[in-house]
This record gives structure tokens, C-alpha cells and sequence, in this order.
């Protein structure tokens, strides 16, 4: 955005939309540039026709672009109106000690023109909340360099986990990459020790998730009934006979605490993960009691063209505990990614819609087969019976119980891929 200009004789204000503005709405921008403004004036001088883009009015609603000239009321206007507005707070840039600069930027793992990728250590919140002043979101006014917006947070991580974390130098960037998530074309990659070994080595966990009533939102429990749709695909990487598995985890939609919520249900909880394992959770033999959860890569296209690929390398806690149980790092990095995303909610919608017609033509089958047999038996029609379907495929039928875990299975005992071992894999769970 260019400086202001006032003409002298009405004493309107003139700006240049900025590159970094494209597409955004008009209320959005005076949030941005003239902050003291409420949306309750934005709002007025639409209707009278005081708000102008490129000369034509505008609505708070409308998207602006590039290189568009917005008037805008002058200054006395402005203040005139807020007078009569509830006062609001305006954010001020946070003076960073030397210290907090200092571990802002030892974060950084990838720098460019649009975004950081940071490596955020374990008990380090993502943002600030009840007792929680020293966070990530917290430290960013330390990574503005000569920028002249703030960095931005494009997702979140657990307090207790480590590893990639995104963060967007512009606001542009910052959309883009919103899409990204939301859109499911951002790809994730997390290492996790789990206790004990999966029997399935390759498998999707589908299971819907929502808070725990009781628990203030602080925890979240597998709910069939009201959860929201929630999936995670693992595969085992090696094991430490039946004691522990290190595990890749790729989350395909972004609910709270999902990774550590699944593995949970099926009953292999993360290694240090007391909240949802209990004390069950914890190993002997000296393996630190952090949260052995990582996000080890991230994998987004980038604003500019081409992508972002970044690796975390793996907080101290983690990398100790893998070579204690004779874990070679570089098997888990060797696992090719799975280019193939989540389906997006249409295709679900599809295949279930597939599914059932499948179900019904089957059992329309068998209850057809049913009445010649009983016809022939004893001479007279089938009776017909009447009330709901509650059987397999009927919109009454009960949800099914306990974890839903899809995938390949172990051909033998030990290491996975290993001469005399399980064959190869033949990729996630297949109906």
C-alpha cells in the first residue's frame, strides 16, 4: 500500500492497493492499514456513498486488487465516528529481549521471500493462552526483519510437539497457504514412538473426533456420534520386539490432537503422552517421559511457483530415545511419500453413496433368494416383513463399535521390509 494522499479541497485520502492486498475484501484491508477505523464507519460511509474504489462505490463485502485506488473519508471523519464507537484495542509491535530474538531465529530451517519454516522445540506453546506468555506467535516480532508486515502463523502444533511448523511473511503468502491446509494439498510428515507394536504395519485409522465433555475443550475423545471426521494414515517404521514401534504418521485432516487421539484408540499411545495414554504410556529403562511426537517434514507449493520440502531434525529427548532402542534414523527418511492425497469431501460422498446402492442390490438379492426357498418349502407366498431395516447398509443400522483400522498386515515377525519379513507393502487400507 502507497502513503495516503489528501486532496486539498475535500480533504479525502487517496491509496494504492499493495501486491500484498490482491483479492482481499475492503473491511479486511481497513483492518490492516487503518485499524482505528471500526467496521461500523467502514459500514456507514458505504451507504453514503463516501467509500470509493477506482471511482465507483464499494460495499465493506467487495474484493479489491492491485494497483486500485480506494478514497476514503478524511481523518476528522474517521474520528468523529469513533467517538461514538466502542474503543479499540490496536496491536502494538512487542520489544523483543535480545534473548527471545536471539531463539526466534534459531528456529528458522527455511527462509524466503514469502515464508519461514521453523523447528519448534517440545514445551514451547504455538500461542499464547492461561498462563502461557512465552509462545511462538509470541516471538515472531523477532523474525520481521525488514519486512513491513508481521510474519503470520499458517497452522499450529502441540505444546509438547516438535518439529516443522510454517509460518507465512505475507499476507498473501498467508492465504495461499490457508488454502493449502484447508484444501488438504499440504502434506505433513510426523515420527512418533507409540508403545507396543501395531499388528497392522500399513493402515488408515478412521475414527470421528470431538471434545470431551467435562474437560473444558482441553480434550478431545473419539465420539461415533457427533465427532467430526477425522483420518490418519501410519506406517510402522521398525520395532523394538513387542515393547515399542517407531511410527510415520500423515494426518489427512486437522483436528485437535488427532494424531495422539487415534493412536490411542487402536492401543498403542505415544510414548509420553500421559493426557491420552495414562500411565500406560510411559516406558522403562531410562526412555525420557517427553512427548515422543515429531513433525519431521512438511511438503506445501509455494506462493511463487514450485514448492516448500522441508526436514526437521529431531529434538534431543527423541533422537537419544531411537538410538536406545537400536532405531536407525535414516530408515524413516528412506520411506517414499505417498503423493496421493485425502479425497476431498465430494468423493467421500460419492463412494458412500456407491457403497450402500452395492449393499442394497445384494441384500435385495438375499431376501429375494430367501422367499423362493421358503415358497418351495411349504407351498405358500413368503410373508413379508415390515418395520426398518436395521441390518448392514440401512440408514438405522447401529454404527459400528470399537477403533475402524484399515491396512496391511505383518507377513512374519520382526522388522518390517527385512530378508524373511513381511513382503512388500501394497499401500493404506483397501475395501
Amino acid at each position: 500500500m502507497t502513503a495516503g494522499k489528501s486532496d486539498s479541497d475535500t480533504g479525502f485520502r487517496e491509496f494504492n492497493v499493495g501486491f500484498d492486498d490482491d483479492g482481499i475484501r475492503l473491511d479486511r484491508w481497513f483492518k490492516r492499514h487503518l485499524p482505528e477505523t471500526s467496521f461500523t464507519t467502514v459500514a456507514m460511509w458505504a451507504r453514503t456513498g463516501q467509500l470509493r474504489v477506482d471511482g465507483a462505490r464499494a460495499t465493506p463485502g467487495d474484493r479489491i486488487a492491485a494497483g486500485q485506488m480506494l478514497r476514503v473519508p478524511p481523518p476528522e471523519a474517521d474520528k468523529a465516528a469513533a467517538d461514538v464507537d466502542k474503543p479499540r484495542r490496536v496491536r502494538e509491535r512487542v520489544i523483543l529481549s535480545d534473548e527471545e530474538t536471539e531463539l526466534a531465529q534459531s528456529m528458522v530451517i527455511h527462509k524466503d521471500f514469502q515464508a519461514f519454516v521453523l523447528n519448534k522445540p517440545p514445551g514451547l506453546a504455538t500461542q499464547g493462552g492461561t498462563k502461557t506468555t512465552q509462545h511462538v506467535d509470541g516471538l515472531l516480532d523477532g523474525l520481521q526483519y525488514d519486512n513491513e508486515g508481521r510474519p503470520k502463523l499458517v497452522h499450529r502444533l502441540d505444546k509438547d510437539t516438535s518439529g516443522a511448523l510454517l509460518v507465512a511473511r505475507t499476507s498473501r503468502a498467508a492465504a495461499f497457504f490457508a488454502k493449502a491446509f484447508s484444501g488438504r494439498t499440504a502434506r505433513k510428515v510426523y515420527w512418533a514412538l507409540v508403545v507396543d507394536v501395531p499388528s497392522i504395519e500399513d493402515g488408515m485409522i478412521e475414527l470421528p473426533i470431538a471434545k470431551q465433555p467435562g474437560t473444558g475443550g482441553e480434550k478431545m475423545h473419539v465420539d461415533e456420534a457427533e465427532g467430526a471426521p477425522a483420518r490418519t494414515r501410519y506406517r510402522v517404521i521398525e520395532r523394538a520386539g513387542n515393547r515399542a514401534a517407531w511410527v510415520e504418521l500423515q494426518p489427512f485432516t486437522g483436528r485437535t490432537h488427532q494424531l495422539r487421539v487415534h493412536m490411542a484408540a487402536i492401543g498403542h499411545p505415544i510414548v509420553g503422552d500421559g493426557k491420552y495414554g495414562g500411565a500406560a504410556a510411559f516406558l522403562t529403562g531410562g526412555i525420557s517421559r517427553k512427548m515422543h511426537l515429531h513433525a519431521r517434514r512438511i511438503k506445501v507449493d509455494h506462493p511463487d511457483g514450485g514448492s516448500i520440502d522441508v526436514t526437521a531434525e529431531l529434538p534431543t529427548h527423541f533422537a537419544e530415545s531411537l538410538k536406545q532402542l537400536g532405531f536407525e534414523e535414516k530408515l524413516g527418511d528412506d520411506l517414499v511419500l505417498d503423493e496421493k492425497t485425502a479425497p476431498t469431501r465430494e468423493q467421500m460422498k460419492s463412494r458412500a453413496k456407491a457403497h450402500a446402492k452395492s449393499v442394497r442390490k445384494d441384500r435385495k438379492g438375499e431376501r429375494r433368494g430367501r422367499g423362493i426357498v421358503e415358497e418351495k418349502a411349504t407351498g405358500k407366498p413368503a410373508p413379508k416383513t415390515g418395520g426398518p431395516r436395521t441390518g448392514a447398509g440401512s440408514k438405522f443400522g447401529a454404527p459400528r463399535s470399537g477403533p475402524r483400522v484399515e491396512g496391511v498386515k505383518p507377513a512374519g515377525r520382526g522388522r518390517p521390509g527385512g530378508a524373511g519379513k513381511p513382503g512388500p507393502r501394497s499401500g493404506p487400507g483397501t475395501r
